[in-house]
């Protein structure tokens, strides 16, 4: 029998229950996750920036500039640090830039 939620739920505890209940939360983490990246790497990387895509646990950016590519390698850890610190859980455990 499904669980039947009080009426004094609050609009984010349903949500929150739909996902769950749905399995929708691999999809919401997706859309968080490039969300994040637009908003923490700011509009000169997002210029560049062609494709953003979470797969497992492994962000996939596809960016038009090899030097900023370059640039960007090197602070990876960084950038991992920051999109999971913004989402606030750990869903990048790697990065990959192409």
């Amino acid at each position: 029998m499904a669980k039947r939620l009080s009426n004094e739920s609050s609009i984010s505890e349903v949500l929150q229950t739909f996902i769950e209940k749905n399995k929708l939360q691999n999809g919401m983490d997706k859309i968080d996750v490039e969300k994040a990246w637009k908003e923490l790497m700011g509009v000169g990387v997002n210029n560049y920036t062609q494709e953003v895509i979470l797969k497992g646990s492994t962000l996939h950016v596809t960016l038009t500039s090899a030097v900023l590519r370059e640039e960007l390698s090197y602070g990876k850890h960084k950038i991992i640090a920051m999109i999971n610190e913004e989402l606030r859980k750990d869903i990048v455990k790697e990065l990959n830039l192409r």
